[in-house]
């Protein structure tokens, strides 16, 4: 994350487990969104769907999107959004 807000290199990211309660990842996130990177937070399932605390993400309020539910998929389409954020 450092590396990706010093060289304002786009992040695709899934954070697993550390969607719910990693803060020192999520400060990272920040980082990298205050560097004005586009970092999309994806997610295989539908945290929605499943037990009541994965329904809370500490990183979606710092990511540019997230995209959940649509499996594998989703990291092709963080790829096409991040590519027309930055106009490519």
């Amino acid at each position: 994350m450092h590396e990706a807000a010093d060289g304002a290199i786009p992040v695709v990211m899934n954070p697993a487990a550390f969607t719910h309660y990693s803060y020192g990842l999520a400060d990272a996130a920040h980082m990298v969104g205050d560097a004005g990177v586009p970092l999309m937070e994806v997610h295989i399932s539908n945290p929605a769907s499943r037990d009541e605390f994965r329904k809370r993400s500490v990183i979606s309020p710092v990511a540019t999107g997230t995209i959940t539910g649509l499996g594998f998929f989703g990291y092709k389409l963080a790829l096409e959004a991040i590519a027309h954020i930055v106009g490519e």
